[in-house]
């Protein structure tokens, strides 16, 4: 039987912003994390996801915002399953534009939303708005409006988070091997490599890493590398450079999870963001 899911997506070449609109029933995609601020808002049906260890729902007309690192999932849990339409905010081009309208905040810290879900109909449709002017490539004048509209009424959801270091001190072992994983993004690095690195065993290195981020270092590495091949495919890279350069064992390895994470193929994908042909 075909999938009746879907996904329509296109990407603004001058805010860096994604749009998706999407659909999906019964298992929407596994735990995972972007580097990009997500709004969005549901526009069919029942969409379940967990985040910031709680399980949430979201109804037509709700709002739902993710922070770059959180993990998430979803699924549809009514028949029918359920629609959204969502922006992928670029920290830096987020960050700016936000500096750019509140001096106060400039220096302060990054921005972070007080909430993942919200019932707000204003914001709702300043995300719908900018989502319809950015996915149809409307004039110039008109995106800009749209994301202004956009920024003006994500206001009253943010908050500003100072970097410390404490979490570093609670678990050493976790974000070492989170640099450890980092540093060594485009190899194909096993457990016993990244314990061996860190002076224990991969027991403890996968307990320590799960307790601090949520996933196992397998997982989290695989989200590392998919994120990295979404920003080199919207760039224009081959899905098969992309696939070597990020140590893949081939273009069809490096398919097989992006659809898995994406419902997309990684030619599908660049398409999209490029125009460049499959």
């Amino acid at each position: 039987m075909a999938s009746k899911n879907w996904i329509d997506l296109s990407k603004d070449k001058d805010s860096g912003i994604e749009t998706i609109q999407a659909h999906f029933e019964g298992h929407a995609y596994d735990p995972h994390w972007h580097d990009s601020y997500l709004v969005g808002v549901t526009r069919q049906g029942v969409q379940q996801f967990s985040c910031r260890r709680q399980k949430h729902q979201s109804l037509p007309g709700k709002v739902f915002m993710l922070e770059p690192g959180e993990i998430h999932d979803g699924d549809a849990i009514a028949p029918g399953g359920f629609t959204y339409q969502m922006l992928y905010l670029d920290p830096q081009w987020l960050s700016r534009e936000l500096a750019a309208r509140r001096h106060d905040t400039a220096g302060h810290g990054d921005p972070s939303f007080e909430n993942t879900l919200a019932q707000d109909p204003r914001l709702a449709q300043a995300i719908s708005g900018a989502f319809q002017a950015l996915h149809d490539k409307d004039l110039r004048i008109v995106r800009e409006s749209a994301l202004d509209g956009l920024l003006q009424a994500l206001g009253g959801h943010l908050t500003w988070q100072l970097k410390t270091d404490t979490d570093v001190v609670f678990s050493p072992l976790a974000y070492r091997a989170r640099d450890f994983l980092h540093a060594h993004l485009h190899e194909d690095i096993g457990l016993e490599q990244l314990a061996a690195a860190l002076g224990e065993s991969r027991f403890v290195v996968t307990r320590a890493f799960k307790a601090a981020f949520g996933l196992p270092p397998h997982a989290y590495l695989i989200q590392l590398k998919l994120t990295r091949a979404r920003e080199w495919l919207a760039a224009g890279r081959s899905p098969v450079r992309v696939a070597a350069d990020l140590g893949f064992a081939d273009q069809s390895h490096l398919g097989r999870w992006f659809r898995r994470a994406y419902q997309l193929t990684p030619a599908h994908y660049r398409r999209l963001c490029t125009n460049l042909p499959d």
